[in-house]
């Protein structure tokens, strides 16, 4: 099947919930995310022209709708990738909440479908669903919150939920509903994703992997007559070299112990979740092995569950890096980096402006409101203008 390689990308960054640090695996360089840290990030986010901000979920995290409904009458264009979650929630009461946060976003919602992957996570929610039932319960919860969504009047009698009279007083400002992202690897994942998704994610794996993954959405989706776009989630380094890149990569793994790999792996392997799997066989748990591909550093996952792999390098590298999986269909890119409130300017001032991005960027040459640009030279004149390449 040809590739419709996107011509625009969106750019998504990270709000980090769950904790940031500048060293991975351990208390030294914490630091306390609390809500004035999250609007540094959010309002940093919203004012380099990111086009929206992915908040985690999960028993780790601070609770994202609260965050997001927090957050949102402090930023102006920013978008919030929020999550639902089937078995945790009914389909109706996650409708409500998603018109809701809609509506009072003014149409800056995004959702991200979460399924769950940690049979003991799930266990202290109440879910003790097993791989296939919870896909199984995901299916039909979207087929119900998506016709919620629409304004329809649903009554369902399925396996998993009983409805009667389920509908909307308050419609979302975005028709029919906000977009639907979802990421999986399995095969159950995949038909979820083909039948029900708008936009599929993978985490970051080598490009030939993640072609791989996209070809077989793209054809299941394809047969049931309908069109996926696709999106990625990665961790990004970035400095002015590839030398000062590669050293902060190391840099953010040198305090991390081997026993605290060793119990990080023991977490992962638990898991029934095929893409935590794929994550963990990139690196099986060692330090000497960890650039997977071109750029691509799994050191991330030694110790984070979830996306683990990082494009490492200087803005033209990682700009390329970016471009090659855009190549491969996907046209939504959501980074992150540690910390996350200084990695997000270094890419949003180093890479976000060489990517050919759909949503617009600040002007650097407007004066209007925009204030002093670099510091004056002896109190006497301003600098002249250089990229920050040439810096």
């Amino acid at each position: 099947m040809p590739i419709d390689a996107p011509g625009k990308i969106n750019v998504l960054w990270f709000l980090p919930t769950h904790g940031d640090s500048r060293y991975l695996g351990t208390s030294e360089g914490g630091r306390s995310v609390d809500l004035p840290y999250l609007r540094q990030i959010a309002q940093g986010a919203d004012q380099l022209g990111y086009f929206g901000v992915l908040l985690p979920t999960g028993r780790s995290c601070e609770d994202s709708w609260v965050v997001a409904s927090a957050l949102a009458p402090l930023t102006e264009r920013l978008r919030f990738l929020v999550a639902v979650r089937p078995g945790l929630q009914s389909p109706t009461l996650a409708a409500r909440m998603t018109a809701t946060l809609d509506r009072i976003s003014n149409g800056r919602l995004l959702i991200n479908v979460v399924t769950g992957g940690d049979p003991a996570e799930n266990k202290g929610d109440g879910i003790f669903l097993s791989h296939a039932e919870r896909y199984e319960v995901t299916r039909e919860f979207l087929q119900i919150y998506k016709r919620v969504l629409s304004g329809e009047t649903v009554a369902h009698k399925g396996k998993h939920f009983e409805i009667e009279d389920g509908r909307l007083l308050f419609p979302p400002v975005q028709t029919p509903y906000p977009p639907l992202y979802f990421g999986g690897s399995s095969e159950a994942a995949n038909e979820v994703a083909a039948g029900e998704i708008d936009k599929y994610l993978t985490w970051g794996e080598p490009p030939a992997a993640v072609a791989q993954k996209l070809s077989v959405v793209r054809e299941l989706a394809e047969k049931k007559g309908r069109k996926v776009s696709f999106g990625i989630r990665l961790h990004v380094i970035v400095r002015e070299t590839n030398a000062k890149a590669w050293e902060a990569a190391e840099e953010l793994i040198s305090r991390l112990d081997d026993n605290t790999i060793t119990e990080a792996q023991k977490v992962f392997a638990r898991m029934d979740s095929v893409g935590q799997s794929r994550m963990s066989q990139l690196h099986g748990g060692r330090r000497d092995k960890l650039e997977v591909s071109s750029n691509l550093w799994a050191g991330v996952g030694l110790v984070r569950g979830g996306a683990g792999t990082a494009l490492v390098g200087d803005p033209e590298t990682v700009a390329e890096r970016i471009d090659e999986y855009r190549r491969l269909g996907i046209d939504s890119f959501i980074l992150s980096g540690y910390p996350h409130l200084e990695e997000a300017y270094r890419f949003g001032e180093l890479v976000l402006p060489r990517l050919p991005v759909s949503h617009p960027l600040p002007s650097r040459d407007r004066q209007a409101n925009m204030g002093p640009f670099g510091e004056s030279i002896a109190g006497d004149r301003r600098p002249e203008k250089r990229l920050a390449s040439q810096s």
